[in-house]
């Protein structure tokens, strides 16, 4: 667990994790996207999109005090519902029903940060449960999409115990060298989208040709292989 010099700052880090590209399970990524658009955040407050990194995250997980988490939970709740957990609880929920690979490797970030003996001290998970996985290359529904500001007013109103006070962003000086790429950024992602004729919402149509005739496991509403 980290224990720092008292009287500095607490090393904090806001971390959206999953997939842009399957409709909600990009709903953490949005998040911490929208928070360094419209707030100016302390310098010991980091924003990172940690996307479906897994285990590459460790060295970042390991030098904060505070992280909290955006992601898309399947909590078994009504589709759009936001709920909030801390400490010992956050590995279970990330892990009793995954809906993708990146959550299995996000659960092993913890546990190998915990074996190294740098785990962060105070742990919080700001999950919305997903209403639309199976829909390649689709952006946030509606119901998921509402819960970012919320999202993030609950994250600010959780980081103020530890002295932050967050400034509205009066220009559009962001720095973005942890976040998505401009060209994937929420409108550009969205209108850039080609219509349903031609683009193949349930995968990339290359991977599925290559397929054509053998065996395979096709995703299940979860995101999963079956």
């Amino acid at each position: 667990m980290s224990d720092r010099t008292v009287g500095i700052s607490p090393a904090i880090l806001v971390l959206g994790i999953g997939n842009l590209l399957w409709a909600d399970e990009g709903f953490g990524v949005r998040a911490v996207e929208a928070m360094q658009r419209d707030w100016v955040m302390p310098s010991n407050v980091q924003l990172l999109d940690g996307g479906t990194q897994g285990i590459y995250l460790v060295d970042r997980v390991r030098t904060a005090d505070v992280l909290v988490v955006f992601d898309a939970v399947d909590y078994g709740l009504p589709p759009g519902t936001m709920k909030r957990v801390e400490g010992d609880e956050v590995p279970r929920f990330l892990g009793a029903k995954k809906m993708s690979l990146h959550q299995t490797g996000f659960q092993e970030v913890l546990a190998l940060a915990d074996m190294l003996g740098d785990y962060p001290k105070h742990l919080l998970l700001i999950g919305v449960q997903p209403v639309e996985l199976d829909d390649f290359g689709g952006s946030l529904r509606p119901q998921v999409k509402a819960r970012i500001f919320p999202a993030i007013a609950m994250a600010l109103e959780y980081l103020t115990q530890f002295g932050v006070v967050a400034q509205r962003r009066g220009d559009s000086s962001a720095d973005t060298h942890d976040l998505p790429h401009p060209s994937l950024g929420l409108t550009a992602y969205e209108t850039g989208r080609p219509a349903a004729e031609v683009a193949c919402r349930i995968g990339d149509e290359r991977v599925l040709a290559s397929l054509s005739g053998r065996a395979h496991h096709p995703r299940d509403p979860h995101g999963e292989r079956q």
